[in-house]
């Protein structure tokens, strides 16, 4: 990783994150929890938001910082206060997220590309439906399964990486999908445990390494 793809600043931040992530999978397999645990969660997309301010030189980058922002106060907030608190961060976060990938459409789509986009909505709408009716509230779920959805099918038609943000956006919407299956029961825990955090992690870091370092050469000129 060089400076020529706009990691040039604050490079350990992105390690941290890296590390902070990447480890916090012990403790979803051994299952640990208090609030050094919500600390060490909340370290990998808290260390990307930082990453992503570290290099932000324009409206966007600070947008894609607040984003990342938003999602590790969420984190921090799902344990420590509530579902419902962190889902309400992780909103605020995904309507700044299409607010710039609005703001940054792709010029040029392919059909296949732009069918995906106009897919991606009504597609996990079927779907939450599907792992989680007729429980009470399921419709809950449902809406901010539609935000989650939405702020993919903007990241993926907009003009940043589609191999990176793109991709780092739709394992986002992949890995709430996966606990919405865990809860419906469509898929046992055992199961979800393996695939949620690193598609939620991992979508996190893709959707920041797109952005940051298509913005960064973008200032260098």
């Amino acid at each position: 990783m060089t400076g020529e793809q706009g990691w040039d600043r604050a490079r350990w931040l992105w390690w941290l994150a890296l590390a902070g992530g990447v480890s916090f999978m012990i403790a979803v397999v051994q299952r640990l929890d208090g609030s050094a645990i919500w600390a060490w969660k909340t370290s990998g997309v808290g260390f990307l938001a930082l990453w992503a301010a570290a290099n932000a030189r324009s409206r966007d980058g600070w947008m894609i910082a607040a984003a990342l922002g938003f999602g590790a106060l969420g984190d921090w907030l799902l344990d420590a206060k509530g579902l419902e608190t962190g889902a309400v961060a992780f909103v605020v976060g995904h309507l700044v997220a299409i607010a710039l990938y609005l703001f940054n459409r792709r010029a040029k789509m392919t059909p296949s590309q732009r069918l995906l986009g106009w897919l991606a909505m009504p597609a996990t709408l079927v779907i939450v439906w599907a792992v989680l009716s007729p429980a009470p509230g399921w419709w809950h779920a449902a809406i901010y399964s539609l935000f989650v959805a939405a702020m993919a099918a903007a990241a993926w038609t907009s003009r940043f990486p589609r191999y990176r943000t793109g991709i780092g956006a739709m394992l986002f919407l992949a890995s709430d999908l996966f606990i919405f299956a865990g809860e419906g029961g469509a898929l046992s825990k055992g199961v979800t445990m393996w695939l949620v955090w690193p598609f939620y992690f991992a979508g996190q870091a893709l959707i920041a390494w797109g952005v940051v370092s298509t913005l960064s050469k973008e200032a260098r000129g």
